[in-house]
């Protein structure tokens, strides 16, 4: 469907398959958001009252998993995860040429661009926010290749400026140059784990295999 689907759903939680070219929260625009589709999805099914929360942020052209609290009294359970690094949130990204290494993980401190106020830029050491990602090399195929990408910390676009820094940005990533793509930015929150909030039980939820990145799920995965 246009407005992404459910992959998860109970009474405190909910997972959503989000599209892209929608932002998740509103942004002073009054632009229709994920949780404006979320909140309609709850009141069909006869929960009008209850108030999604995205734990989590995805940029408007990233797609994928967006976890969603539908409890206040378990959202602290959920937002002590994230800052705990307790969540383990991994991403698909597709970046243009072949990768000389199996596998890295970047640590280089992001910030916001002083000259461009869209992007973020890596920072000298001492400046900016501390920013981990690892990075695993999956496949290559037709001069791209299929990355998966674990979010040790959580800034803004640092996948995509971690991914450009190395000299790989995504492919359809305009704003830090990656290559043009007709199917967008190619970039997708694929699956996480997470304690649930009530039951403590270790939660895998995962979105469908994102084909418009890569044409098929690769063995290893």
């Amino acid at each position: 469907m246009a407005d992404g689907s459910v992959i998860y759903e109970d009474e405190v939680l909910l997972a959503w398959d989000k599209p892209a070219g929608i932002i998740v929260h509103a942004d002073g625009t009054g632009a229709r958001t994920l949780t404006d589709v979320v909140a309609a999805h709850l009141a069909a099914t006869g929960r009008v009252d209850v108030r999604p929360q995205a734990v989590q942020r995805l940029d408007r052209e990233t797609t994928g998993l967006t976890l969603f609290s539908l409890d206040r009294t378990t959202q602290p359970a959920l937002d002590a995860q994230v800052a705990g690094h307790a969540m383990n949130k991994t991403y698909l990204a597709v970046v243009t040429g072949r990768i000389p290494w199996a596998q890295k993980t970047v640590r280089l401190p992001i910030g916001r661009d002083r000259h461009d106020a869209r992007r973020m830029r890596v920072c000298r050491p001492g400046q900016g926010s501390p920013a981990e990602t690892r990075v695993r090399r999956i496949a290559e195929k037709d001069g791209r290749t299929l990355l998966l990408v674990t979010l040790v910390t959580g800034r803004r676009h640092q996948i995509r400026v971690h991914l450009a820094s190395l000299g790989h940005p995504i492919v359809g990533d305009a704003l830090y140059g990656g290559a043009r793509s007709a199917s967008g930015l190619l970039l997708h929150a694929w699956c996480e784990e997470l304690d649930h909030p009530l039951s403590g039980e270790r939660l895998r939820l995962e979105t469908a295999w994102p084909a418009r990145l890569w044409p098929e799920r690769p063995a290893q995965l």
